[in-house]
């Protein structure tokens, strides 16, 4: 078994938000984060420092990391490869560190996109001043995304990650685009990337042809035989601009337990399988999607049998119809429905029934002074949301209340 890892970029805050007609208020963001944290999941994609309303809520995330509310999880910015790009994220973000820098590859976007204005020649040049200009900028770790990368001509491609390479970047993120590949292709393009360029490499496979998952997976392996570390990007359940991204449980579960991956390759140890049942039903409500009912591991008939060979087998030994435990999941504990009186806070709440709400929560306040701010912050994340607040919502408001009020700030900006 080789030493190298699989590990989870999750772009569920940057790419899974591209979502059309879809999206996540800042504050579900910031939620998204810190379940992937407690998850265990290595890095978050988590937005885009040059666009303006993500400015409060990506340095408020950094902050909270600072301050311990998010431990493993890296925080990772998205932008273009360009040098003003870069020059602006970090004007903007200064205390980023980690970030992807983004070019199209393909001879049909180099077409398709700019239109003849720029040479093979001239992406790289542009990708590789782009670099640079981010480690002067303070940057640790840069990688480097081939948009499109599977309609690229495999030469240019190992000719683009080279020079990436030699400019200092630490990762290939080789982007399947329009979900174009096969697996067999997945894993031959980046076994061959991975031995002639020696760069870790990131798979990012979409969902057009329906085989994310599998080109992810295939494409790790590929990596992994090819001498490198591979970085499977996700999105909870799967979001994602048209047919969505791979999926984060699927991924791991598929490494942790189909028959081509289990036992034979490894993957990041920190990944704690236990905290996906919560941070998927978080996520599809904030989205305001729900979980297909015959989705893989989340799905509400994931663990449902009814046929009578199926359930006689499944009471007889589990093992005989599930391939792993819904407890591996975090699913399996009693969840409470209220069907009586009911009292909530949110954007029109008052003191009692807020007080009320978070007496349950088995939250005091030291004064009245406290409860009445915090009052006024859950008020705001309700407008900010639109939707009832969690209890992980309000908690978070409670704990980290400078941070919420700076994360639901925004300045439309406007010039006449």
């Amino acid at each position: 078994m080789s030493d190298k890892l699989i590990y989870i970029v999750d772009v569920t805050n940057r790419d899974g938000v591209q979502t059309s007609r879809l999206g996540l208020a800042k504050l579900q963001k910031t939620l998204v984060n810190i379940y992937l944290d407690e998850m265990g999941i290595t890095q978050s994609e988590f937005g885009f420092p040059t666009t303006q309303h993500e400015i409060n809520y990506l340095n408020a995330n950094l902050d909270l990391a600072e301050r311990g509310g998010i431990k493993k999880t890296v925080l990772s910015g998205w932008m273009r490869a360009l040098e003003s790009d870069v020059v602006l994220a970090f004007k903007n973000v200064p205390k980023l560190k980690t970030v992807n820098l983004s070019i199209s590859t393909s001879d049909q976007m180099i077409q398709g996109k700019f239109g003849g204005r720029k040479t093979r020649k001239d992406i790289i040049n542009q990708m590789t001043a782009a670099v640079k200009k981010a480690y002067e900028c303070g940057a640790e770790l840069v990688g480097v995304n081939s948009e499109d990368a599977s309609r690229t001509d495999q030469e240019y491609l190992v000719e683009f990650a080279l020079a990436a390479k030699a400019a200092g970047a630490k990762r290939l993120r080789y982007c399947d685009t329009l979900g174009y590949d096969s697996p067999d292709v997945a894993y031959s393009r980046l076994n061959d990337l991975a031995k002639r360029t020696c760069l870790d490499l990131e798979m990012h496979f979409h969902n057009d042809l329906g085989m994310a998952v599998a080109n992810s997976v295939r494409g790790a392996q590929g990596a992994i035989d090819g001498g490198v570390n591979a970085y499977i990007n996700t999105a909870v359940n799967g979001m994602g601009e048209r047919s969505g991204n791979a999926d984060l449980a699927c991924c791991v579960l598929a490494v942790l337990k189909s028959s081509g991956f289990s036992g034979k390759y490894k993957i990041d140890p920190d990944i704690d399988m236990s905290k996906i049942w919560p941070l998927a039903k978080y996520t599809s409500y904030s989205f305001g999607v729900p979980i297909p009912i015959n989705y893989p591991a989340v799905g509400g008939n994931a663990f449902a049998h009814e046929s009578g060979i199926h359930a006689d087998g499944a009471l007889k030994d589990r093992r005989n119809y599930e391939l792993y435990d819904y407890e591996e999941l975090g699913r399996g504990e009693p969840e409470v429905i209220e069907t009586g009186r009911m009292i909530t806070t949110g954007e029109y709440g008052g003191i009692k029934g807020f007080r009320d709400v978070y007496e349950k929560l088995s939250i005091e306040f030291k004064d009245e002074k406290e409860a009445r701010n915090i009052l006024e912050l859950v008020r705001y994340a309700n407008v900010h949301t639109q939707l009832p607040l969690m209890d992980s919502e309000l908690r978070f408001i409670y704990n980290y209340p400078d941070l919420a009020a700076l994360i639901m700030t925004t300045t439309p900006q406007y010039e006449k």
